[in-house]
């Protein structure tokens, strides 16, 4: 690619934080349901803001009923590559302290912002690599689409109504994620264990546990209700869980505890502290009435023991090169004095399949007692290392920076997760945390400008 094109790119920097700035003021959290604004106001907003740069940069835009919206770098060339990226936001959540959410600053080389790094900022890198591309007047014989979906983070229904419409492109790339590129995505594989009982009301009793609040989160807190129990016999026992656990047991009411671990997404379960888990040893370990519901909840233990994310104790433990090893995390509990449930979330390799994963899951759940229900495993998403379109986008990365291009294998899904030929391509850099979903996310401008050459080079190569 010509140098023309990456000078293009650092004479507009200013131009494009200045756009990131103003797409990531939108508060674009999903709201409730309008007659023409399916996801609401804010998304609304975002989505026909970004269009309309699209629109005033030159390109042919269209709205898809306000799911979607797409802008063509030359819609009379046969299109080739799509460029998969969204205008909705998280909530802003809590424990902000450089800035205010949606009010983007300019600090320390970094722009703070929800949004700025998921995914507004890249998308808006994506643009401008097209928009270098076009003022350079870069020769393509392939047509690119940039695709703004405006539901990613809550369920991509956005690109279900998309792809109803339109056929997928011959390849495409989403700069939702990191670099290098990540080209295989486990599968998923979830299920129910639960079991019903006559209330024994002989005490001292569990009245009720309830930890959890997401099938694909570690609960960080779990709460435990008893009845006729001597709290003061519940010291030593929590203390025990204390020191061996590394969690905290807090007597949060006369006749309740509360469990307080870390939480950590389903995808990398090991990073957490499962307070759900903690409290069933805790359980384990106080003068209760031995009940049949009680000896029930300790086979949960052996189907699932603390720390153990492998899904060894449900015998399904395994691990191929190209994708790694299983992970498994029992997420939701609840119990009360006559019924029982939990949920668990595992991420599965390519070699998984429903023999040696969900049948063999199924038998060691019944066997331990509980009821099983599921609805069956979600088959891995993968693109093949050695395919040209993965090795051409590698190249165009390690041509920017200068850095060694290679293929991650992630537990979590990203949007191409359903798409034939989809990878996700950067746009952050490795070994930076953002704080995506976090206070205080941000984009490094560094990562920003290079984000941009990087997606200039791939469309360049992918399409000349």
């Amino acid at each position: 690619m010509n140098k023309h094109v990456n000078d293009w790119i650092d004479a507009h920097k200013q131009d494009l934080i200045e756009d990131i700035k103003e797409l990531c003021s939108v508060n674009s959290v999903k709201g409730a349901y309008e007659q023409g604004k399916p996801f609401g106001d804010g998304p609304f907003d975002a989505l026909n803001l970004a269009l309309s740069m699209c629109d005033k940069y030159g390109f042919q835009i269209h709205n898809y009923e306000n799911y979607v919206g797409t802008a063509d770098l030359d819609p009379t060339l046969p299109r080739s590559l799509d460029i998969l990226a969204h205008t909705d936001v998280v909530p802003a959540g809590e424990g902000w302290t450089v800035t205010e959410p949606f009010h983007v600053i300019e600090k320390d080389g970094r722009l703070y912002g929800r949004g700025t790094s998921d995914d507004k900022g890249p998308l808006l890198c994506a643009l401008y690599a097209m928009r270098a591309l076009k003022e350079t007047n870069t020769k393509l014989s392939k047509g690119v689409r940039l695709i703004m979906g405006a539901d990613e983070e809550c369920g991509s229904s956005d690109i279900a109504k998309y792809y109803a419409a339109e056929p997928e492109a011959e390849m495409t790339f989403s700069p939702d994620a990191e670099f290098p590129l990540i080209n295989i995505e486990k599968g998923q594989f979830r299920g129910t264990l639960s079991k019903s009982f006559a209330e024994d009301k002989t005490t001292p009793r569990i009245l009720s546990l309830e930890a959890g609040i997401a099938l694909n989160a570690v609960p960080q807190k779990a709460v435990i209700k008893f009845e006729g129990l001597d709290m003061n016999l519940a010291e030593e026992p929590c203390n025990e869980v204390e020191r061996t656990l590394g969690v905290k047991c807090i007597q949060s009411g006369i006749d309740e505890i509360t469990v307080i671990g870390e939480s950590a997404h389903a995808s990398t379960p090991e990073t957490g502290k499962n307070a759900g888990l903690a409290a069933l040893i805790l359980i384990s370990k106080l003068p209760l009435h031995e009940s049949e519901e009680l000896k029930q909840l300790k086979q949960v233990l052996r189907l699932f023991p603390y720390g153990v994310t492998d899904g060894s104790g449900l015998g399904i433990q395994m691990e191929d090169e190209e994708s790694h090893a299983l992970t498994c995390t029992l997420d939701l509990f609840h119990v009360d004095p006559g019924y029982i449930e939990f949920q668990f979330d595992a991420r599965t390799p390519v070699m998984a399949d429903k023999l040696n994963c969900e049948d063999v899951a199924s038998r060691s759940v019944q066997e331990a007692g509980f009821d099983w229900t599921t609805p069956g495993m979600i088959p891995p998403h993968k693109v093949p290392a050695d395919s040209a379109f993965v090795k051409t986008l590698l190249a165009s990365y390690e041509a920017v920076t200068g850095l060694k291009g290679e293929t991650i294998a992630i537990g979590g899904g990203t949007y191409v997760h359903d798409l034939k030929n989809g990878v996700a391509f950067g746009a952050v850099m490795p070994g930076r945390d953002t704080h995506m979903h976090g206070a205080d996310e941000f984009f490094d401008i560094d990562n920003i400008i290079t984000a941009t050459k990087v997606y200039a080079e791939a469309i360049y190569n992918l399409c000349k």
